[in-house]
């Protein structure tokens, strides 16, 4: 016979279950306190248990690092780090170690009228010789640049110049062929700086397809030569401005600066003997593969202690040597004309590769 429990009796038992679920609930909230804030405990939505106690500490413990995770980057600051402070269009100006917050002094000079503070120079890390001239990252095969992001924020800020660093292979090249290829019995001065100049896309385009022409015709690269016969050779101009001293890239506005017209907008045939009156070999755009014969041709027309020479390339083809004087040539007899001067005869044979700033 089953035994009745009294009411009384069921009452205490309901009350004494309760409290035990409730004792062990609580000891279970008390083990259960979510690790960001550690007071609130870990939301319940009735099915189950989250691990916060809200979405604030939710959003603050995926913000929080991890012990062996790398902070994530802001992709702002890294696109912009290169950029002037000031005018946020040209790239910061370096000097071989240190990259500093303007392009220029003149963007300097306009920070500190304007009251900007100048952030702290970066300098880069782990400078390699063959880096990117924008980021500093190693560059894989030919070129300048580690991406093509870079090499798109670069042809934004055409046309301008960005510096290549002192140690850089780049440097290194245009410095020793400069060198080397200075001919005149006078001492070979120094060379200070180097300058990469950005040219814009359309003006590359028209040149490559000017070179795909000749290689086309000439059949260059089979016979163990570069496309079109391309070489690098040098140029001397008048320069107005301050182009080039202490990092200055900013390009002058006068339409009678030789160095910075041809930097904005290249070479034009429209232009020739507007300077020296004549041509030995006709008209055409005239350059050399010796140095100090360029120099002669390089002019400053405010007092400065550097001179400015122009490194271009320059789609030769085949060459003609000529030695004697011919004023009425238009075009090539056979090709370009190499003997200590080259000249083309089309504004899409050359294009300004480097600017070389070197002792006065």
């Amino acid at each position: 016979m089953n035994a009745t429990i009294p009411p009384m009796h069921t009452a205490l038992s309901v009350l004494g279950t309760m409290a035990g679920q409730y004792i062990a609930a609580q000891g279970q909230t008390a083990q259960a306190k979510q690790p960001i804030c550690n007071i609130r405990p870990k939301y319940f939505d009735g099915q189950r248990t989250h691990s916060y106690c809200g979405k604030t500490c939710a959003t603050a413990a995926q913000n929080k690092p991890t012990p062996n995770s790398k902070p994530k980057r802001n992709k702002t600051n890294k696109a912009t780090r290169r950029l002037c402070d000031h005018c946020h269009k040209q790239p910061k100006y370096s000097d071989g170690t240190t990259t500093h917050s303007y392009c220029s002094k003149t963007c300097a000079q306009k920070a500190k009228a304007a009251g900007t503070a100048a952030a702290q120079p970066i300098k880069p890390a782990n400078p390699t010789t063959n880096g990117c001239l924008l980021c500093g990252k190693a560059v894989k095969g030919k070129g300048h640049f580690c991406s093509q992001a870079c090499t798109s924020r670069a042809e934004k800020s055409a046309p301008g110049l960005l510096e290549v660093p002192q140690g850089h292979d780049t440097f290194k090249s245009v410095a020793d062929q400069f060198k080397t290829s200075w001919r005149h019995q006078t001492a070979c001065p120094t060379v200070r700086r180097v300058h990469k100049v950005i040219v814009s896309p359309a003006s590359i385009a028209k040149y490559e397809a000017y070179r795909a022409a000749v290689e086309s015709r000439g059949n260059f690269v089979a016979a163990g030569r570069s496309a079109g016969n391309e070489n690098r050779r040098w140029h001397g101009t008048t320069r107005e401005c301050n182009l080039g001293d202490n990092g200055n890239s900013t390009l002058c506005s006068s339409q009678t600066c030789s160095l910075c017209c041809i930097l904005r907008t290249s070479y034009n045939l429209n232009l020739f003997g507007k300077k020296t009156g004549w041509g030995r070999f006709g008209h055409g755009i005239y350059t050399s593969s010796t140095s100090s014969k360029s120099n002669d041709y390089s002019t400053n027309v405010n007092p400065s202690k550097l001179k400015a020479i122009l490194l271009n390339k320059v789609v030769v083809g085949k060459g003609y040597k000529m030695t004697q004087d011919n004023t009425s040539l238009t075009a090539p007899p056979a090709g370009s004309l190499n003997y200590d001067e080259l000249v083309c005869y089309a504004n899409d044979a050359i294009r300004p590769s480097y600017i070389v700033m070197y002792d006065a």
